[in-house]
């Protein structure tokens, strides 16, 4: 896509309607999943030693690669209209969404390995493999609390916050609330790392307010009223800063 070719309306809807339904797609995979795994997550030694429903964490499993998908999905799509507005912030968005898509696969190899564990489990092995059993499950909490609860403030709070409130393809409030949650996620999230609270407790929770309302206006706008008509559409934006040609009468012989 070229910085300076207009964007036709039927494109731009198109792109706004795909990047939507994405991040739709990333609350129905994501919430989900996280009741799936409960199991694991709140008593991964009784997981182990007792008869843990496998078929329920495989199906976490598979929404969260979902989610994956999704994610990655979201910057990807809206990548060639970021990019007119700021071309290196529009990759670190690309590369916050797989930083954090990085840190949701770990957790969930973390939930797949309790499977196995529980799977293979005897009587006499039980104690050790219920050990096991809590440090990924650990794993797996440390990972939502680095993923979806430190780099989202960067990705999709800070930079897409950033990128959208200079395109205009938002309305500038709404930006606002990318450019809001984005720190408070992060310094939630920094604050839970030193004890300061516990991780999804009330800090954490009012702190993630802001940025929960983002992803969702980002999930209703896009989709209901597509984008606003902002100048990068156009191509006018990087034309307008680039400078004027030297006349040949006037160049240098």
């Amino acid at each position: 896509m070229d910085y300076d070719r207009p964007i036709p309306p039927d494109e731009t809807r198109r792109i706004s309607v795909t990047f939507g339904m994405l991040y739709v797609l990333t609350f129905i995979t994501s919430i989900p999943a996280l009741y799936l795994f409960q199991p694991v997550l709140d008593d991964p030694v009784g997981y182990v030693t007792g008869a843990g429903d496998t078929n329920r964490i495989v199906l976490g499993a598979v929404l969260e690669l979902i989610l994956i998908l999704a994610n990655i999905g979201t910057a990807v799509v809206i990548y060639p209209l970021l990019k007119r507005e700021n071309e290196g912030l529009a990759l670190g968005y690309v590369a916050a969404r797989i930083m954090e898509s990085t840190f949701i696969l770990v957790g969930i190899l973390s939930v797949l390995a309790v499977v196995t564990l529980q799977q293979d489990a005897t009587a006499a092995d039980q104690r050790m493999f219920g050990s096991i059993a809590y440090t990924l499950a650990a794993i797996k909490d440390w990972t939502f609390l680095l993923g979806p609860g430190f780099v989202v403030g960067i990705g999709n709070g800070l930079l897409l916050g950033y990128l959208m409130y200079r395109s205009g393809l938002v309305p500038l409030r709404m930006a606002w609330l990318g450019l809001i949650g984005g720190p408070l996620i992060i310094l939630s999230g920094v604050a839970v790392m030193f004890g300061v609270g516990q991780p999804g407790g009330a800090l954490q929770g009012i702190a993630t307010l802001p940025e929960i309302l983002w992803e969702l206006c980002l999930c209703i706008y896009p989709i209901v009223w597509g984008f606003r008509a902002a100048p990068l559409l156009k191509g006018t934006r990087r034309a307008a800063a680039a400078p004027p040609p030297i006349p040949p009468e006037a160049a240098p012989a």
